[in-house]
This record gives structure tokens, C-alpha cells and sequence, in this order.
């Protein structure tokens, strides 16, 4: 109970007032990518808020902040596009179908990433690299920084145009403000979060001084919303009674689904890696996807976008003081009250303000040691990383992180491949002896099948596994092979040195290998370490 309510609030102050600031960031950042994935914003709005409070009550990383997401939304797009085509095709027209389709797809959504939390796959984000990491860091904060260049256009005669002029220099001046305020602040005081304090700051000097520029609820209207009054999100019973409008269409629901559920997780886990740095502690990554899964569900129930956890936003919390499950629950529950009750005060809070808390969000999420240590790191991390911030800004969040684990894994499949060495002895009773060193596996195998010269060894043969291990099919094959070729010219072999687990392995594989195998010779350092171990316990 203490550890429940220690995570809940570690400053109910801070935890408040952070979750205040947050919820500010969220509305444009959602009403956005509902207009990315052509829906309404308040589905956006609707998305981010459950999101916000389911997960921040029952993830897997308190402080950490969930809502709609440009990467999702960028993935329902043609989804919902699909759908409204259909829509018109049908014999009776159903309007916005592509939207319902989209509340179907994350039903699926849910049930994929609440499987993969209790399949306990959370774990697997602690084997990414840090280089992929700092790539990822270094991709999303320059895709957070282009996303926010198109705040600094607006609509002329029914076309997006750059400002220019006084209206550029103006957004330019409120930016700098607010940033200003951001970096000096902290260093009076850190009673109150500065991102915050510059939100207002540059509101109230927007709103008193009368000085026009675009505003939340103008950037709504600019994008073809009526504004952010709304009502309660409502039960979406008619989704159930469409699933026939989706006969001849299931493979793209599924692939959507599949698709949204793998970049969702990828996101949300790798900025729960990042917060986890942040703070010093760790957080849950298979209870985090639970939450994730049942936050897609409900929206898919009650009529949201959907989404999943938000590095900038995440970052904005933890700098301000939020590192309890409080300030993420204020957050979706203030966003929530802004949409029922604050819509017009909200709808004056400058864009310039919110452009350059993200900015500010930028710089800190930059990974800017990565230009100091690029020379300094094996030149293999150093593509890694180039090549994962690359993609992460070409295509997507999720593809380059998988792309860049790829790569991790084939340079350390090479560099293992070529370690692999056979020292050679002979005994005294005329035994030629290949003592193996360096993993055998499915990348060195090929290499271990030319250490031995089979036609011209003596006819008793021992290889020694003190310094090497069997890890997989391959491994074994290769065993199999070169003590096959040993036996086929009459000559005597024995394996020493094996750990149980090798012995396993092989002996599953291939009975014969008992009589090959040295039962009485085990490998003295698996003994050495697995007493330290029980000693330890």
C-alpha cells in the first residue's frame, strides 16, 4: 500500500501543477494529428484524454504521459480513407465509415498489445542498443522540431502560405519568449514549473495587449474544426452492428491493427527507456503494455483516436516536476475539463506559446553529447546511429528502431563469427588436441569446420570446450558434422569440457553424442560460478 501511494505522489504540488502544463501541450499536439489521420478533433482530444488516465493510473511507468501520437496517426490515415470510400459505395451510405472502421481496428489493437504485456514481450526493449537508443532520441527530437514548422503558416485564400513579415516576426518574438522564460526561470526558482509560467506569460500579454495572433482555437478552425466545446465520450454500440461493411476488407483492418499495435509498443517502450533515465528508477514494460492495450480498447469502445506513450509530453512532465501517477491522471482529466468547461479560455492560448515549450522540449531531448563522442565510439555504432536518426526522421519511429536493432544484431553476429580460434596440442600419449575458443554458433560454424585437418590427425582426437560454447542448431550441426567426418575415417573423438547445458543441448539433438561426449571431464569455471551463485543466495 505505501509502495502504491509513494508511486501515485511524490509531490502532490509539482505532480499538480505539471500535469496543469502538460494538458496545455496536449490540445494542439491532439487536435494535429486528428487532422494527420483525417478525423474530427475532438476524437483526438477524446483519444488523449483515455489514454492519459488509464495509462498514467495502471502503466507501467508513473509520470510517464500517453495520447494521440503523430506516428499512429500517420498509420489509421489510409485506413480511414478506405473506410469513407467504402461508405459512399454502399447501397444505404454510411458516413465517416472509415472512422468507425478505425474504433473496430483498435479493438484489435488493444487485444494484440494486452497479449504481448502478458506474454511478458515488455522485456525485450532492454535489449536495444544505446546507440539505437540515442539515435531514436536524436530522429524524434529534430521529427518533434519539423513538426512544429507548420505552426509557423497559416491559411490564405484556401491555401497554406509561410508567414511573412510582422506575423512571422511576431510568432518568432512570442517563441523566443517563452523559451527565454523556460531557460531562466529554473534558475530563480523551481517552485513552479516554467513551462507553465511562459504559457501564461505570453497569453496574458497576447490578451490584454490585444494583439492578434493565431491562437489554439484559431489553428482548430484553420484546419476545418468548429472549436473544442464537446460533451462525454459516448459508447460506440454501432460499430458492433457494422462489422458486415467490412466483408472483403478484414486484411486491411488486420494489418492496420497489427501495424498500430507494433508502433504503439515500440514507441511507448522505448520513451518508458528514456523516462527510466531520466529519473534513475524503472518502471514495468509488460505491465505498460497492458495498459496500453486496455487504453486502445476503451477508446475503440468509447469513441477515441487511440494512441500511445508521447516522448515530448513525457519529457515536459518530467522536467516540471511530475513523477507520480498523479500528474499524468491531472493531465487527461484537465485536458477532459478543458473540453467540457475551459474550451474558450483555451482556444486563446497563443500557438507561439506551445511552439516554444516544444522547441525547449526539443533541445532537451537532443542527444547533443552524440556530436563529442562520434569519432570516439567503433565505427559500426557510429552508422547505427546516423542511420536510426535518419529513419526515424525518413519513415518511422518503429521501423527505425527495428532497423537499427537489425543492424546491432548482424555487427555483433560478425564480430562474434570471427572469434571463434582453435588452438592446437598434442599429448603425451599421441591425443591431438583443438582446444575451441569463442562462441559456437549459426555466424561462426562455417569457420569452425575449417580448423580441423581430419585426414591428417592421429587417430585419437579430443576438442576442448573449456573456452567456448554450443548456443544453437547451427552450433550443434557444425559438432555433428566434423565428429561425423572423425568417425567415418576410423578415428577415436572426445568432446571435454562441455557445461551441462551444451551437454543438453547436443544430447537432445543427437543421442549418439553420449558416447562421444567426456561425462567425467565437466567444465571446472561453470562449477566456480554457478558456487559464487549459490553461495550468493
Amino acid at each position: 500500500m505505501q509502495r502504491l501511494i509513494k508511486n501515485f505522489t511524490f509531490n502532490t504540488k509539482n505532480d499538480i501543477l505539471s500535469g496543469f502544463t502538460v494538458a496545455l501541450a496536449l490540445v494542439p499536439e491532439a487536435v494535429a494529428f486528428a487532422f494527420v489521420a483525417g478525423i474530427d478533433p475532438l476524437v483526438g482530444l477524446y483519444g488523449a484524454f483515455m489514454m492519459g488516465i488509464i495509462t498514467s493510473l495502471f502503466g507501467g511507468r508513473p509520470g510517464m504521459i500517453s495520447g494521440a501520437t503523430g506516428a499512429m496517426a500517420v498509420v489509421m490515415v489510409h485506413l480511414v480513407q478506405k473506410g469513407n470510400q467504402v461508405g459512399i459505395t454502399l447501397e444505404s451510405p454510411i458516413e465517416n465509415l472509415g472512422l468507425q472502421w478505425l474504433f473496430i481496428t483498435l479493438l484489435f489493437v488493444g487485444l494484440i498489445q494486452v497479449s504481448a504485456g502478458l506474454f511478458k514481450l515488455g522485456k525485450f526493449v532492454r535489449l536495444i542498443p544505446h546507440s539505437v537508443m540515442m539515435g531514436f532520441v536524436n530522429g524524434l527530437a529534430i521529427v518533434i522540431f519539423l513538426s512544429q514548422l507548420g505552426l509557423f503558416m497559416e491559411n490564405v485564400d484556401g491555401e497554406r502560405q509561410w508567414l511573412q513579415g510582422y506575423s512571422l516576426w511576431l510568432m518568432m518574438g512570442f517563441v523566443g519568449l517563452t523559451m527565454l522564460i523556460m531557460f531562466l526561470l529554473p534558475k530563480l526558482t523551481k517552485m513552479v514549473p516554467a513551462a507553465l509560467v511562459a504559457i501564461l506569460v505570453v497569453a496574458t500579454i497576447t490578451i490584454l495587449g490585444n494583439v492578434e495572433v493565431s491562437t489554439v482555437g484559431s489553428f482548430i478552425r484553420d484546419g476545418g474544426g468548429t472549436g473544442l466545446k464537446g460533451t462525454l465520450p459516448s459508447f460506440q454500440i454501432q460499430i458492433f452492428e457494422l462489422f458486415n461493411t467490412i466483408t472483403g476488407h478484414w486484411g486491411l483492418i488486420f494489418s492496420t491493427a497489427i501495424l498500430l499495435a507494433a508502433v504503439g509498443l515500440i514507441e511507448s517502450l522505448m520513451t518508458l527507456n528514456l523516462v527510466d533515465d531520466m529519473t534513475e528508477t524503472r518502471g514495468s514494460g509488460n505491465r505498460e503494455c497492458v495498459a496500453q492495450g486496455g487504453a486502445n480498447i476503451v477508446n475503440g469502445l468509447f469513441g477515441g483516436m487511440g494512441g500511445c506513450a508521447m516522448i515530448g509530453q513525457s519529457i515536459i512532465n518530467i522536467n516540471s516536476g511530475g513523477r507520480g501517477r498523479l500528474s499524468g491522471a491531472v493531465a487527461a482529466v484537465a485536458l477532459l475539463c478543458f473540453i467540457l468547461f475551459g474550451a474558450p479560455l483555451i482556444e486563446r492560448i497563443p500557438i507561439a506559446a506551445l511552439v516554444g515549450v516544444m522547441f525547449m522540449v526539443v533541445i532537451g531531448t537532443f542527444a547533443w553529447s552524440s556530436f563529442r563522442i562520434i569519432h570516439k565510439i567503433p565505427l559500426a555504432d557510429a552508422i547505427i546511429l546516423i542511420t536510426v536518426s535518419a529513419v526515424t526522421v525518413w519513415l518511422d519511429l518503429a521501423i527505425a528502431v527495428i532497423v537499427g536493432v537489425i543492424m546491432s544484431a548482424l555487427v555483433f553476429s560478425w564480430k562474434n563469427a570471427t572469434m571463434i580460434r582453435a588452438r592446437k596440442r598434442i599429448k603425451e600419449d599421441g591425443t591431438k588436441v583443438y582446444e575451441i575458443w569463442g562462441p559456437l554458433f549459426f555466424g561462426s560454424s562455417q569457420t569452425f569446420n575449417t580448423k580441423f585437418d581430419i585426414k591428417n590427425d592421429p587417430e585419437k582426437i579430443e576438442i576442448d570446450f573449456i573456452e567456448s560454447r554450443v548456443s544453437d542448431h547451427s552450433g550443434i550441426e557444425a559438432l555433428r558434422n566434423v565428429t561425423d567426418k572423425y568417425l567415418s575415417n576410423g578415428k577415436e573423438i572426445k568432446i571435454t569440457h562441455l557445461s551441462p547445458e551444451c551437454k543438453m543441448i547436443l544430447l537432445k539433438a543427437n543421442p549418439l553424442f553420449e558416447n562421444i561426449i567426456e561425462t567425467s571431464i565437466e567444465d571446472p569455471r561453470y562449477h566456480v560460478v554457478t558456487d559464487v551463485l549459490e553461495n550468493d543466495v
